[in-house]
């Protein structure tokens, strides 16, 4: 029998990546072949290219639809257009059995290419809402799958599963000694990863490093602070160790800390739930974003898992007085962490996308 192919799509930051890196050994692992499709230069090249250099990557033209003016509005359905021609031609010569759409703009005309050609096509929404996307594209779906319970009364219920978080089995294997010698810290201190999303976020950067005499005096700081947002002049103080941006270190870090400061990406903090590792979530706000992360937070401070730092509030003293609660709230999360519901494994999605070929 020949061999299945099976489509990844998705991209544009690293939470729109992240899934299908979990799911794409443990597809092979099924006996499918997987190829990708992303855009060209975006961080699912690097990430794919990085984890999964045999893995043949598909580059298509990609746009965006934005919420405020800019004059690339006028353009970009011209680059989608672009995209979903290449889809289209990709998708001939591979002929695949189904397509695994994470979201992010890229995904939209692989999606729509699929419908086209009757290909069966799996979404997976992360958010409590789904994004601007995957709205576009559920329309082309055969079956959506959502983290969230909530999520479902904003898709179409005859078509939707509420699967849950889906966590990577290298994040359970990660080494808090590596993360250790990695570091380099000699202070026997508790230790803070702070985590601004994949690109950074200068508001983060700005208000820890404002405090950073302080929070060194209590903590080991490890700061991925975004690509090219790295400061030669503070990399020699003590217990404070900055990264731009990490890939396979980033398990063995996540088991080394004892808080977290990160945004509220869906992904991420399930990941620090996972590892009941409590957690100051400092969301995007509603001016930045379409306001999912302030669900994500909003549930996971309702559910006792975090503490929830709106960014507009923001500053450093706020910053510190989070921090002290943090950690002298550190049994309770802990507790409640530890009741939570277990994530799914990557094999169990993938078992959940083989039957939908199953099925045809």
């Amino acid at each position: 029998m020949t061999e299945q192919t099976i489509i990844l799509t998705g991209g544009g930051t690293a939470g729109h990546v992240s899934l299908n890196q979990a799911v794409l050994p443990e597809l092979q692992k099924l006996g499918f072949h997987i190829e990708y499709i992303g855009s060209k230069g975006g961080i699912e090249q690097e990430i794919i290219g990085e984890a999964f250099p045999n893995t043949a990557y598909h580059a298509i033209s990609s746009g965006k639809i934005r919420r405020y003016f800019s004059r690339k509005n006028f353009t970009d359905p011209f680059r989608v257009g672009g995209g979903l021609v290449q889809s289209l031609g990709i998708l001939r010569r591979t002929k695949p059995a189904a397509i695994f759409s994470k979201g992010g703009f890229v995904s939209v005309p692989v999606v729509m290419a699929g419908r086209m050609m009757k290909i069966p096509v799996i979404i997976h929404e992360s958010d409590v809402t789904p994004g601007l996307a995957n709205k576009i594209a559920m329309p082309f779906a055969d079956h959506i799958y959502t983290v969230f319970n909530e999520t479902l009364a904003h898709v179409p219920a005859e078509k939707a599963t509420a699967s849950g978080a889906v966590i990577r089995d290298e994040l359970l294997t990660g080494s808090a000694t590596s993360g250790k010698e990695l570091c380099g810290f000699n202070r026997e201190l508790p230790v803070l990863l702070i985590m601004g999303g994949s690109q950074g976020s200068a508001l983060i950067n700005q208000a820890i490093r404002s405090q950073l005499e302080a929070l060194t005096a209590r903590f080991n700081i490890i700061h991925l602070c975004g690509k090219g947002n790295t400061d030669p002049a503070l990399a020699d103080v003590a217990g404070y160790r900055q990264f731009d941006y990490v890939t396979t270190e980033l398990p063995d870090l996540l088991h080394y800390a004892d808080y977290i400061v990160s945004r509220a990406g869906s992904n991420s903090i399930f990941e620090f739930l996972a590892l009941e590792k409590p957690m100051l979530l400092i969301p995007l706000s509603k001016e930045r974003s379409r306001g999912d992360q302030l669900l994500n937070a909003e549930l996971f401070r309702k559910q006792g898992f975090a503490r929830v730092l709106e960014e507009e509030e923001l500053t450093a003293d706020r910053l510190s007085e989070e921090l002290v609660a943090l950690v002298s709230e550190r049994e309770t999360f802990v507790r409640n962490m530890e009741a939570a519901p277990s994530p799914k494994t990557a094999a169990e999605m993938a078992a959940l996308i083989a039957g939908h070929i199953k099925k045809r």
